[in-house]
């Protein structure tokens, strides 16, 4: 009942903030713990914390989200890697990256530049299953509801091109695993907009922070109608493709430098694959 009224109190306040102009910004920080476990005894304690810090650029990002009552778009802010730090260039941003979404059109764009190719990767928006519940709690100034859902993972694991070498004795081919992925939301119905990092939305507010895997976004700011009006463009350069599509392509790709990788006792080697 409590999770109705929820519901309830926020389409009155986004009815409100629609006949008026509304935009806003919002920061957030992305940290991602890897699985040391896939290595083994392959690796002391202290080479895995240095290989952590290797990937440190990689594993904890800072984006901005600019949004209005329609569209947002979600993306990387990209810094220059500090002296002396390393890590995949292909897991870096080179700050093009982002996630549009339109809802009116229900249309969602994400620009990403991968293996040194440019993609676009168009989906259709249909609305997240959300469990909206009555659990609070503060996030800055704001109140939070919490919401969850369980969704397919599609993602691609990257870091299993350096995990141990797998067992190819067996040469049968078996239809990959479908995984779950449980994801938890708090989103604030202060912010009237169906908005949110990366590529959720669907909730009565914006989400201020996600919680799925070994992933956690935080927003740690949020300004609301700024000095300088937003201007959220449209992402057009790039092959346009669609998410199965794309996921093939870097499955393809990812596979074939885990076997170069592996194929050179963990030294890359022989240059990088190109589409």
């Amino acid at each position: 009942m409590k999770s109705t009224i929820t519901f309830l109190l926020a389409l009155v306040s986004m009815a409100t903030f629609a006949q008026k102009e509304f935009q806003g910004k919002a920061v957030y920080i992305e940290k991602t713990s890897m699985d040391m476990n896939r290595f083994g005894n392959e690796m002391t304690e202290q080479q895995k914390q240095q290989m952590m810090a290797r990937f440190k650029n990689f594993l904890e990002k800072t984006y901005i989200l600019n949004f209005t009552k329609s569209e947002s778009s979600f993306k990387e802010d990209a810094k220059l890697d500090a002296p002396g730090t390393s890590g995949p260039s292909w897991g870096r941003s080179n700050g093009q990256g982002s996630i549009y979404k339109d809802l009116k059109d229900k249309e969602m764009i994400e620009d990403v530049e991968i293996f040194s190719k440019r993609f676009l990767i168009v989906e259709k928006m249909e609305q997240p299953q959300w469990q909206l519940t009555s659990e609070t709690k503060k996030i800055g100034e704001y109140t939070c509801y919490k919401a969850t859902m369980a969704i397919e993972d599609k993602s691609v694991d990257f870091g299993s091109i350096f995990g141990r070498r797998a067992n190819n004795t067996n040469t049968d081919k078996k239809e990959p695993e479908v995984k779950m992925l449980d994801v938890t939301a708090w989103y604030s119905p202060q912010v009237p907009v169906s908005a949110g990092p990366k590529s959720y939305w669907g909730l009565p507010g914006l989400i201020l922070e996600l919680n799925y895997g070994r992933t956690t976004v935080l927003c740690t700011e949020i300004e609301i109608n700024p000095g300088d009006k937003i201007e959220i463009q449209k992402p057009t350069k790039g092959d346009k493709v669609g998410r199965d599509e794309y996921n093939k392509i870097v499955k393809e790709k990812t596979d074939e430098l885990k076997e170069r990788f592996q194929g050179r006792g963990n030294g890359m080697g022989g240059g990088r694959g190109r589409f």
